[in-house]
Parts: structure tokens; C-alpha cells; sequence
């Protein structure tokens, strides 16, 4: 058995998962690949990976969203120019392509009909993983720009669309996240000074911006430019989110911009409670349902399922202790372990 990496290929996120011929995961990655600006920083981020990783007896197990990115014509130019792309930086070690309901299939038998599983799939991995392991759940991962939300009934993933047009429909997708999400795109008014205020239709503050506000932002996740292109401290954010409002903004104020900053929290975090409430009128009264949440922006899953009285559990511990220290969480880069760990075909850890 070859060790696995694990690739999760996103429009503006990289993810990989290293786990060594005895099962054990031993590094993750998390870089910045902002695709729609060109394949070169697909080869960046990869090249960046594969500097640390082995590049030999190596077999490299690949899903994908960022076929979706306006740099392609179509998400079928996009899957083949990703796949063509990935092979040509790794060389000859085996590359496979992870094809949602088809399984597993070789990079170089890869064809149209298989474009449609191949396409935005790393969802699925994830909520595989997840439904082996607990017989009824709600499995959300909250990301840098979309939450999935995908309920498992007796060991089995019981989606309602699979694409991204049909999950948008079913409220499987929610496009919002806690990193990229523009505050605009949030809602069109907020609280402020105990008042609603209307926010400006302008790209000023991000999501990112709130939650370093609020204290609740990892720093080390957040890949992405600021709406302005200056720092990432609160202050800096604090002055963004002034401008969302039109508001002079003032060095002493900090509670001020806090409470401001929960308030669109609170809206997102409604948005997606709204939305675990859908899937969860698809399940049987009184039936007894896990939340188990992934993403960077999970601690809003558990305080969710808090609000819910329903019990929480961590994709993460879905994993025994691990053998070292990692950089990230299992959790932050769940669909890249998720691959790895499937294509492995064992439940590592359990």
C-alpha cells in the first residue's frame, strides 16, 4: 500500500491530507489558490504542497469545486483542464479522481459521462465518511465561502440533489461562509446603536471581518485578500464594517463595532440554522440525530445543534488521536481526509 495524499482542489482554497502506508494521518495543508486568476496559482499551491510531502510511491486521490471558477468556459473544460493540470505537476505516480456515486476512477480512464460525479463532489466524500461512522446524522461543513448540509439516515447519505443547481434547490447548498462572504451578500440591514440600518450594496467588509471582530476568527484560515486590500487586525475591521454603514469611525469605540459585528453573526447563523431545520423535517419525529460538524466555521454548528438541544460531535473525533501534532484540524480539510481514508478503504482509527 502507497501512502495517500489527499487533494481537494477548490476556486479559492487548496486542501491535502498525508496519510503513511500504516494508515496514519501525518500532515494537512491549507493554502490560497484564488483559481479564477489563472492555473498558475494551481500549480503554486500544489508545488507549495509537494516541496514538504514524498513524491515517490506516492498515489494522489483528487476532488474537486474549482472547476466551477469563471476561468473555465464550462465545469466540463474546467474538470478536464484541472485534471490535465494535476497530472502534469505530479508526474508519473498513480493519480485518481474521486467520482461521487461512481466510485474511484483512474485519472487516464476519465471521460464526459463520468464529468457530472466528478464535478463539485467533495461534499459527498465527506458525508460518506461520516454516515459509515454514525447511523443518523446531520453533517454540515461550514468553509470559507459555502455550507454543506447533508443528512445521513441508517449509514447512508440521503441527499436530495447532487450538483450544485440541484442542492441549491434542496437547501443542501447555502452560499454563505465565514471567511469570503461579502456583508452585503449577508442581508441588507443590521442593528446598530439599538437601530436598524440599512448597509450599503458595496464590497466593503467580508465575513472575515466580523468574526475577527467578534474574536472568533482563526487568522491562520483565513487565506483570503481584506475587501481592501489593507491589514488583517480588528481595527482594521472594525473599519471596514464602519463603512458598511456609512458611519465615521472612531479608534474607541470597539464594543460599539462588536455588538454591530454579532448582530451579523446572529443573521448568518439564522440563514443556517433555517437551513438545518429543513433537513431535519425530512427525519422521522423523535428520532434520535447527531450534528457533526467540519469546516473552519464549525463552532457555528455547535452552537446550532446547542440551540437545537441536539448532541454535537466534531468530524475530527470521528478519528482516534493522532500519532503528532498537526497544522490545521482534521476538520478544517475534512473532504481531503475524507478521500484519502475512502480510498483507502478502512476506517482508520476506529
Amino acid at each position: 500500500m502507497h501512502s495517500i495524499i489527499g487533494w481537494d482542489i477548490g476556486g479559492a482554497h487548496l486542501k491535502a491530507a498525508l496519510i503513511n502506508k500504516n494508515g496514519h494521518i501525518q500532515q494537512l495543508f491549507l493554502e490560497a489558490c484564488p483559481l479564477w486568476k489563472g492555473l498558475d496559482y494551481l500549480h503554486h499551491a500544489i508545488n507549495t504542497v509537494l516541496t514538504i510531502l514524498p513524491t515517490q510511491q506516492v498515489t494522489h486521490v483528487v476532488t474537486m469545486t474549482g472547476e466551477l471558477v469563471d476561468l473555465f468556459e464550462n465545469r466540463n473544460d474546467g474538470i478536464q483542464q484541472i485534471i490535465k493540470n494535476f497530472q502534469q505537476i505530479i508526474g508519473n505516480e498513480p493519480v485518481v479522481i474521486y467520482a461521487g456515486q461512481q466510485g474511484f476512477i483512474k485519472a487516464n480512464a476519465i471521460k464526459s459521462p463520468h464529468y457530472f460525479d466528478i464535478a463539485s463532489a467533495n461534499w459527498l466524500a465527506s458525508a460518506n465518511w461520516v454516515s459509515q461512522l454514525i447511523d443518523q446524522a446531520l453533517f454540515i461543513d461550514i468553509g470559507s465561502t459555502t455550507t454543506d448540509l447533508l443528512l445521513c439516515k441508517n449509514n447512508r447519505v440521503d441527499a436530495q440533489g447532487i450538483s450544485d443547481y440541484q442542492r441549491l434547490q434542496s437547501g443542501e447548498l447555502v452560499y454563505t461562509g465565514i471567511i469570503r462572504t461579502a456583508v452585503m451578500a449577508l442581508t441588507q440591514s443590521a442593528f446598530f446603536k439599538g437601530q436598524s440600518i440599512h448597509l450599503m450594496a458595496e464590497y466593503f467588509a467580508t465575513m472575515a471581518d466580523v468574526y475577527r471582530v467578534t474574536g472568533e476568527l482563526n487568522e491562520s484560515h483565513d487565506k483570503t485578500d481584506t475587501a481592501d486590500g489593507n491589514e488583517k487586525s480588528v481595527k482594521a475591521s472594525e473599519k471596514r464594517l464602519s463603512r458598511m454603514i456609512g458611519a465615521e469611525f472612531k479608534n474607541n469605540e470597539a464594543d460599539v463595532w462588536k455588538t454591530f459585528a454579532l448582530d451579523l453573526k446572529k443573521q448568518q447563523k439564522q440563514q443556517i440554522t433555517t437551513a438545518c431545520l429543513r433537513q431535519l423535517a425530512r427525519v422521522i419525529k423523535d428520532q434520535k440525530i447527531t450534528f457533526v460538524g467540519a469546516g473552519i466555521g464549525r463552532f457555528l454548528v455547535q452552537e446550532i445543534a446547542k440551540d437545537l438541544n441536539l448532541p454535537y460531535q466534531d468530524f475530527e473525533c470521528l478519528f482516534d488521536s493522532k500519532d503528532q501534532q498537526l497544522n490545521y484540524s482534521l476538520s478544517d480539510c475534512a473532504p481531503a481526509v475524507a478521500v484519502a481514508v475512502l480510498f483507502r478503504g478502512c476506517r482508520i482509527g476506529h
